[in-house]
């Protein structure tokens, strides 16, 4: 099967992988894959799950959202975060998600704050899910 190269830049960390035979992204539309000689394009990302299918093994990662380009024979991902599956902090992640339902029952003086709860549930959650993979 034919390969491509993926790069993951984010604004602490850049992690790039080589012989890629698929990947698959969280869309802002919903997910979707990518496999060499993909049409080129820029899609926003959404929080969801990366997974990176290589020669021998797959990779989980929890992502935050961003934006990947696609080229014929790279996928370049511009990332707000991301974590591998087997280095997310499985306790932080269950306090996160209980501290953000506790706030969710609190009222709520404003719009933002609303926003901001529930992308911090989001993330949390997600964080969560991918660290069982």
């Amino acid at each position: 099967m034919k390969t491509f190269s993926v790069e993951i830049v984010t604004p602490i960390n850049v992690i790039s992988e080589e012989n890629v035979r698929y990947i698959r992204c969280p869309g802002l539309d919903g997910s979707f894959g990518v496999l060499k000689n993909h049409r080129e394009g820029i899609i926003a990302l959404g929080v969801g799950e990366v997974k990176i299918e290589n020669e021998n093994s797959t990779e989980w990662y929890a992502t935050s959202g961003g934006f990947a380009e696609i080229t014929s024979d790279k996928i370049e991902l511009l990332l707000e975060s991301i974590e591998k599956s087997n280095d997310i902090d499985v306790k932080r992640a269950t306090k996160a998600i209980e501290r953000a339902r506790e706030r969710k029952v609190e009222p709520q003086d404003n719009k933002i704050d609303s926003s901001r709860l529930e992308a911090s549930l989001a993330r949390a959650i997600n964080r969560l899910k991918v660290s069982k993979k």
